[in-house]
């Protein structure tokens, strides 16, 4: 890997995005809408502290996986990529910088979202603020990665969206945000362990619940991610130049 190489391409993403407001817009906006909404839906403190610690890292989850995957596409598409592979660049190199890019907006999108959810909507928060930003931050970073890893497996923008009920709906529904993990039956809680959303669920929801700071908070934490670490190794193993 070579770092100049790495911010060169993170650097070019990032000016793509400046001139393109509404996905901006959309990346650092909706989550906190979304919070807002949600907040007002049961207009109760008591009933939002409960279940938003859960969606303020599944919606930035969600939505990064979703324009990582659908960006990563159209620059391979538009055979950026394949100019971009012609040149002495490591596909670790790229994927690597498109991780920095959308990394950078993913941090603003979450602080956004968790300032507005904590200070204006009222979340009630027993631990650190930090440390809460920093799982919903690693959470969107995992969204990142996994796009990007799946857009190598798409051939149009249509199929990549395809992707999402595969990738972000069972995790979803199996990370404990609807029912707790160890009430469901063997067969799911068994399938809930290998999906990485249900630790950062799992993070969040102690971090919004006690200000201890302990080694399950912590291996959670690493769990989130190694799994963002791998899904951008593989991303890089399984890169092409185009869609054929």
């Amino acid at each position: 890997m070579s770092p100049a190489v790495t911010l060169a391409t993170t650097r070019r993403i990032l000016t793509q995005l400046r001139h393109d407001p509404r996905t901006v817009v959309l990346l650092l906006v909706m989550p906190s809408l979304l919070m807002l909404l949600l907040r007002y839906v049961f207009n109760s403190e008591r009933q939002f502290s409960g279940l938003a610690p859960a969606l303020l890292g599944i919606f930035p989850f969600t939505i990064m996986f979703l324009i990582t995957s659908v960006t990563t596409l159209r620059e391979r598409t538009s055979a950026t990529l394949e100019r971009l592979m012609t040149m002495p660049v490591g596909k670790l190199d790229l994927l690597f910088g498109y991780a920095a890019a959308f990394g950078l907006l993913a941090a603003a999108q979450v602080s956004l979202a968790t300032a507005v959810s904590v200070w204006w909507l009222g979340l009630d928060v027993a631990g650190s603020v930090w440390v809460l930003l920093l799982v919903a931050l690693l959470d969107a970073l995992l969204g990142t990665a996994l796009g990007l890893f799946v857009s190598a497996f798409a051939t149009t923008e249509f199929q990549a969206i395809q992707f999402m009920p595969v990738v972000v709906l069972p995790q979803f529904l199996l990370c404990g945000l609807l029912t707790p993990r160890d009430e469901m039956g063997w067969l799911l809680n068994g399938i809930s362990d290998v999906l990485p959303l249900s630790y950062a669920v799992d993070a969040l929801t102690q971090v919004t619940r006690s200000a201890e700071v302990d080694g399950t908070l912590a291996r959670n934490m690493l769990i989130v991610a190694g799994c963002a670490l791998l899904a951008l190794v593989l991303g890089a193993a399984t890169l092409r130049r185009r869609t054929p």
